[in-house]
């Protein structure tokens, strides 16, 4: 049952409340206080001025040697309108999104672009293009491409490209401009996307106009105008998405007044979901909006009242977990707010209860080792939640970044039907602060206990044993991508209780039915090129378990994978060598 707070604010009661019995009363609004690092734009406002807000956080970050692992945080919010001549460079912690109801709703002419030649130390590529998105616009490009050569982290989710968009940086014809993959969903392309030097994309639940381009792993899943099934061109295409829940996201009403639209759930779905998204708004009174500096147990009261929970941009430091346990919880913010535990806990836990909606967040694994930084639902419980699943999108976890962080489990996943959607956990190969085999460790990346738990773009790298660990029955993954560790000191340290090498994908001998499809797991054995790890995938050998569209590479020939799945696939580096992939199209 609600308390009388949660009560009191779903009336429209804002102010002044009456407090619960176990908890001091949370005053919320329709127009809150977003902080200082959140820039909001109408149409009245000048183009010299957006564009010099854009430029400021761009340019401070411009071949900058601390931004990547910095506390800066950038969000520049559109309200309803159109603008004109505006050219959004995106760096590190930086968001440009829209704030009406439809991406249409808020039309910006110029760009938004990310690009190579930007970052120290890596000018010449842009497979360091992480922690940036753009959400709910529509963008007319200036010369009709707009450009987004990201990485990891980078989602574009609900945006209207009226023209073409290309993914590859603008050197890419250079011998140059490699770029490391990425994620849109619930996106239209009118005209052709270009992947050009992207190694692996996902790409789910939109409209192109075209595709072209594909190097080693291209997945889609209900996507209108994708190329069709071919893994020989790298391509694996389903025609739909069995299950999807769109990322909530935030909007203003036309009295100004702030809202959380929190999209439906859809089965076996194609296509964008807007305009006329079905779903359910939540008013902003209903949010505890948090700020820096905001405690665990501040956090925690506020969800004891029945409010959810909106995170502003920067860091939380907590020393104990975000607990939730009321069903349909929404827990979500702007601007990459990174959560870091002290005193080696989880961030955030859910209870096995149904609907838990966890995004947009970053968590940095502390000092002391967490057993698990994010666990959802109960060890050992399966609640049957089809109807209305937990889900967690567009949660990046870090072993390592400013911290020499340790984590044994980075997300653990026990409620059954869980939607993992774009999850990016990297054991750091680099940080501001120091990395290293025995510095920054991380045994597992995403841990699945739940039963019929789907992961539609799961990006996990360099975890130290198996790094994803499947043991749920029915589990299906569209879209996986993977590096294994590049610092192992040799085999003697790293042997798996079946071989050389851990596989960078596991599902547990006592599964019965598992599936996945677009997988790619590749090496790059730096520290000791002699390392050699016996297979990519490891499943049981039995009917219910399939994999498609499967490829491993051992990036620059450093290091060898012997097999792709259980021994089937040949070794990388193949005879030739030059990266040449090695493909498994189908396997059962």
């Amino acid at each position: 049952m609600r308390s009388l707070v949660a009560l009191a604010v779903s009336a429209g009661v804002v102010g002044a409340l009456v407090p619960a019995i176990s908890a001091q009363a949370v005053t919320t609004s329709d127009t809150p206080d977003l902080g200082s690092n959140v820039k909001v734009y109408s149409p009245s406002t000048p183009t010299s001025t957006i564009q010099a807000d854009v430029d400021a956080a761009f340019n401070a970050q411009l071949r900058s040697t601390t931004a990547q692992f910095g506390s800066q945080r950038h969000v520049f919010l559109f309200k309803p309108g159109s603008y004109n001549r505006v050219w959004a460079n995106l760096g590190f912690y930086t968001t440009v999104a829209g704030l009406g109801k439809n991406p249409d709703d808020v039309t910006i002419t110029g760009a938004v672009n990310v690009d190579s030649g930007w970052n120290a130390g890596d000018e010449k590529n842009a497979t360091q293009n992480f922690w940036r998105s753009v959400e709910n616009v529509a963008v007319v490009p200036e010369g009709g491409t707009d450009r987004w050569a990201v990485s990891q982290a980078a989602p574009m989710r609900r945006v209207h490209i009226k023209g073409n968009l290309t993914m590859g940086p603008s050197n890419q014809d250079g011998g140059q401009g490699y770029s490391s993959g990425g994620y849109i969903a619930d996106s239209k392309v009118d005209g052709t996307v270009t992947s050009g030097s992207q190694q692996q994309w996902y790409t789910r639940n939109s409209t192109l106009g075209s595709w072209q381009g594909g190097n080693w792993n291209m997945t889609f899943s209900g996507v209108q105008g994708a190329p069709a099934n071919d893994f020989s061109k790298s391509y694996t295409t389903l025609a739909t998405t069995p299950t999807t829940r769109e990322k909530p996201y935030l909007y203003v009403d036309s009295s100004n007044k702030y809202h959380v639209f929190v999209p439906s759930l859809k089965q076996n779905s194609s296509g964008a979901t807007w305009p006329n998204t079905a779903g359910t708004d939540i008013p902003m009174r209903n949010f505890y909006v948090a700020h820096p500096g905001d405690s665990a147990a501040t956090i925690n009261s506020a969800l004891s009242q029945g409010l959810d929970l909106f995170f502003t941009p920067g860091t939380y430091q907590l020393d104990s977990a975000i607990t939730v346990t009321r069903p349909d919880t929404v827990v979500t913010g702007i601007g990459f707010p990174t959560l870091v535990p002290t005193r080696g806990n989880a961030v955030l836990t859910s209870s096995d209860v149904a609907g838990v909606n966890v995004s947009n967040l970053v968590v940095d694994a502390g000092p002391q080792n967490s057993a698990q930084l994010v666990r959802l639902g109960t060890t050992g419980s399966h609640v049957d939640h089809a109807a209305d699943p937990q889900s967690i999108q567009d949660v990046f976890f870090r072993v390592g970044s400013s911290i020499q962080g340790k984590a044994t489990t980075t997300l653990q996943v026990n409620a059954d039907d869980t939607l993992v959607d774009h999850i990016w956990a990297w054991r750091a190969d680099h940080g501001g602060a120091a990395t290293g085999w025995t510095v920054n460790t991380g045994a597992t990346g995403v841990e699945v206990n739940g039963n019929d738990v789907l992961a539609t773009g799961l990006f996990v790298e360099h975890y130290q044993k198996y790094e994803v660990q499947w043991n749920g029955n029915n589990g299906r993954t569209i879209f996986f991508q993977n590096e294994m560790p590049y610092d192992v000191p040799d085999n003697a340290s790293w042997q798996s209780p079946t071989g050389a090498g851990y596989a960078a994908y596991k599902v547990a001998s006592n599964v019965t039915k598992h599936e996945i499809w677009g997988g790619g797991v590749y090496c790059f054995f730096n520290t000791n090129p002699s390392v050699h790890a016996d297979r990519a995938f490891e499943v049981p050998q039995t009917a219910g378990v399939k994999a498609h569209g499967l490829v491993t590479v051992s990036l620059g020939d450093v290091g060898t994978i012997s097999s792709v799945i259980n021994g089937v696939g040949g070794a990388v580096p193949t005879p030739a060598g030059n990266t040449s992939p090695n493909r498994v199209a189908s396997y059962n």
